[in-house]
């Protein structure tokens, strides 16, 4: 009996000791390790979802469900992406909304204008 407990304390002890790792305090974040182009642009889609009444009634345009990188975005060199992107309703392909949203690098979503599509100058 005595040989039996030994053996299951030591085969506890060592999944324990294997799983268990050191502690160590989290680094503040820095730029490069904050949130992705691809998050980023998730963000952005599903602002103007929302803005938009949800899905039920609003689809963005194809590139912003694709490869981010390929989406309508700039890149303002300080940390904040800007995605200016067209929806539709979802029994239609024809544009009527624009929607412009800034993402930071950590995840703040603004949404700075959404309505009908402007001109382009």
């Amino acid at each position: 009996m005595l040989k039996q407990v030994t053996i299951v304390s030591y085969i506890v002890l060592s999944a324990l000791a294997i799983n268990s790792r050191p502690l160590q305090a989290q680094p503040r974040p820095s730029s490069r390790s904050l949130i992705s182009l691809d998050r980023a642009e998730n963000l952005a889609r599903q602002a103007a979802e929302k803005s938009n009444g949800g899905l039920q009634h609003y689809r963005a345009e194809d590139s912003m469900y694709g490869p981010a990188e390929r989406s309508p975005h700039t890149y303002d060199g300080h940390g904040n992406w800007t995605f200016t992107f067209k929806g539709h309703s979802p029994d239609s392909d024809t544009p009527t909304v624009e929607s412009v949203v800034t993402v930071s690098s950590i995840g703040v979503v603004h949404v700075d204008y959404n309505g009908p599509i402007r001109s382009t100058p």
